[in-house]
């Protein structure tokens, strides 16, 4: 009896393998179809280096793809720059049952990916080139392709439309205003505020002297602005905490610069929101209620570019995809449908 009753459990677990699945995308797909990647050899579950020519010599990044969809290609786009797409893992969660190809992805100089020395190569506009490159290299165009950029993400996402929308099929921008100034002087006339003034006189003192490696320097922006802006959980998700152990410091600190309060580095007068007018793609601008940055930037960029909508999480900061997580993956999930299906 127990062997009948095995060989049917068994013959059930096959037949609904191999049976189509209708996803939320619009096509039939069986599960070996949606996760065949047409490895030949050895099986990668989804990694793959991409290879990347850059002005200094080619190096490799790191990306995983998720599922196969010919209609939906996602590449998110982490932040940082030069953090990891650890901290994006939760989109695991949420787009496959949606049916969606979606790649995490770490830049160049991220730590899954080469990590060349030469410091001309941080640069957005060398940054723009790779995400071609890798856009090439997955195979997506205008058809079908997303790019979801959060923080840094967003200024890649957004300067990749600029120069390459005509690839483009919608963008997401999470959490990222369109002018480095306006986000210094949020940071400066809102989120200083918000302090204790005698913490934010002890972090002003540490940055008046440099003295960022001083470990009183993140014992006091930790409780006092990360918990705050950046991720409101009570305990960090694991991804998060490994991106945050993964990053890539000098490359950071090249192009954000060393403090917290706004950008310092070679983006520091970074400004394109006056461009955001040439945007033609559907775009989706998601601001947060504790966000570093200010939300109703967020909603105003939704009204500059061409096609766009505006998503906002009442309780969420930065990492609003964790913090305010319902909100914000039914509303990016809703956005991508609207447009695969032509309802934005």
């Amino acid at each position: 009896m127990r062997s009948y009753l095995f060989i049917v459990f068994g013959s059930l677990i096959l037949l609904s393998c191999s049976q189509p699945v209708k996803n939320k995308s619009g096509s039939n797909k069986s599960l070996a179809e949606y996760f065949n990647y047409g490895d030949s050899g050895v099986k990668a579950a989804g990694v793959r280096m991409i290879p990347i020519k850059t002005p200094v010599g080619d190096f490799k990044v790191w990306t995983k793809r998720f599922g196969n969809n010919p209609r939906i290609k996602i590449l998110l786009l982490h932040g940082g720059p030069a953090m990891t797409h650890e901290y994006m893992e939760c989109f695991e969660s949420f787009f496959p049952k949606e049916g969606f190809e979606f790649y995490e992805y770490d830049q160049l100089g991220s730590y899954y990916s080469d990590q060349p020395k030469d410091s001309s190569l941080w640069t957005t506009e060398r940054f723009v080139e790779e995400v071609e490159q890798v856009r090439q290299a997955i195979g997506a165009d205008s058809t079908n392709f997303y790019v979801l950029g959060n923080s840094w993400g967003g200024i890649l996402a957004m300067e990749y439309a600029l120069k390459y929308q005509a690839n483009l099929k919608g963008m997401i921008v999470a959490n990222m205003v369109a002018s480095a100034p306006e986000y210094g002087k949020y940071s400066e006339d809102v989120l200083a505020k918000q302090m204790d003034p005698k913490v934010l006189a002890e972090i002003r003192g540490i940055e008046a002297k440099g003295d960022f490696a001083n470990p009183r320097y993140m014992e006091l922006l930790i409780p006092n602005f990360y918990n705050e802006h950046l991720c409101r959980l009570k305990e960090w998700p694991d991804g998060f905490n490994r991106t945050m152990k993964h990053a890539n410091g000098e490359i950071y600190t090249m192009m954000q610069g060393p403090s917290e309060f706004g950008v310092g580095g070679r983006l520091k007068n970074w400004d394109i929101k006056y461009r955001l007018k040439e945007i033609k793609v559907p775009t989706l601008m998601i601001g947060a209620k504790h966000d570093t940055m200010d939300p109703k930037a967020m909603e105003e960029q939704s009204t500059m570019v061409q096609k766009g909508r505006y998503l906002y999480c009442p309780d969420g900061s930065h990492l609003a995809m964790w913090d305010d997580q319902q909100v914000f993956m039914t509303g990016v999930i809703k956005f991508i449908k609207d447009v695969d299906e032509g309802k934005f």
